[in-house]
């Protein structure tokens, strides 16, 4: 596979701040909600919330027409990866062990669509688009897309042939039509047309880390060292990982443990990154409880909501 950029979420999140005062808006009360969640200590939920996902999988070739057993071993490894269950978590260095987190959040293909019909949660849109970019054009039938589903009650998952980049995701608080994960179809899931070094899934399980609000662990201050991910537990880095590192790889004066490359949130290859820290998981929390809020049930929405002080 050619070399690809990792993500393009920053990209995406950049041009909605230049361009949407709305997004801006909403951008702050998230923030603004989750320090104080942060602030309060709210306790940790101890219940697992499952996510519908519908998967849009666009397609112009048959090989691009991704079989349902790419799609399944994709949901195998998102449920590993965000409940700490994943094979390869030993490798987590000592030092940081006791920061690995279970997110208690699963995700499953939606078996009922927007007007209440069965369906298996995948939809197949064949077009005459040989490549995407990422304008959000997937997204949309007019655009040889596919039209989101309501983004209060699916996490929306688009499949396809993009040019240069593994995948984007939007932050919360952006618009409905466009809010969900984009990914590569040679970086999606664990067989079939996964291709080496992204073929483990983890792509979308970074991606998917966005969709929950969580940044990259770097801070995105390219090779500064004063970028922050609002993240208490990751270690201060400069800049993106990539490759297979070696521990401890120091940067940002960030010695002798150096980098928590091996972060999801992190552009290693797949076969490196194996870990969500504590801090990360309160962040998600936040996000479930706020602007995420509608995929809890009503009782836990309430509870979390009722955890910090208004």
């Amino acid at each position: 596979m050619p070399t690809l950029s990792r993500c393009a979420t920053m990209p995406k999140h950049r041009h909605m701040v230049a361009t949407r005062p709305d997004y801006v808006v909403a951008l702050a009360a998230i923030e603004n909600a989750t320090f104080a969640r942060r602030t309060a200590r709210a306790r940790p939920r101890d219940e697992v919330v499952t996510i519908p996902v519908v998967v849009h999988v666009v397609y112009q070739t048959p090989e691009q027409n991704v079989a349902r057993e790419q799609i399944d071993s994709q949901f195998e490894r998102l449920n590993q990866d965000f409940r700490r269950a994943n094979p390869d978590v030993g490798k987590v260095p000592e030092v940081w062990r006791d920061l690995v987190a279970d997110a208690r959040i699963e995700f499953k293909l939606a078996d009922t669509d927007p007007q209440g019909r069965p369906t298996d949660g995948v939809i197949r849109r064949e077009t005459t688009r040989p490549v995407f970019d990422t304008d959000d054009s997937v997204k949309f039938s007019a655009q040889g897309g596919s039209d989101a589903w309501p983004a209060d009650r699916y996490l929306n998952m688009w499949v396809c042939n993009m040019e240069g980049v593994l995948g984007y995701a939007q932050f919360p608080g952006g618009p409905a039509e466009t809010d969900g994960v984009v990914i590569l179809h040679q970086a999606f899931g664990q067989t079939g047309t996964a291709a080496a070094p992204y073929d483990l899934g983890r792509t979308a399980v970074h991606e998917v880390g966005h969709w929950l609000n969580l940044r990259h662990i770097w801070g995105d201050d390219e090779s500064g060292c004063s970028g922050s991910d609002f993240v208490d537990d990751t270690p201060n880095q400069g800049g993106a990982n990539r490759g297979t590192p070696t521990f401890p790889t120091v940067s940002c004066g960030n010695a002798p443990n150096g980098d928590m490359f091996m972060n999801y949130m992190d552009y290693v290859d797949d076969a490196a990154m194996y870990m969500f820290t504590k801090g990360q998981v309160e962040r998600m929390d936040a996000a479930l409880a706020g602007p995420r809020s509608s995929f809890l049930p009503a009782g836990l929405r309430e509870s979390m909501r009722a955890a910090v002080p208004s």
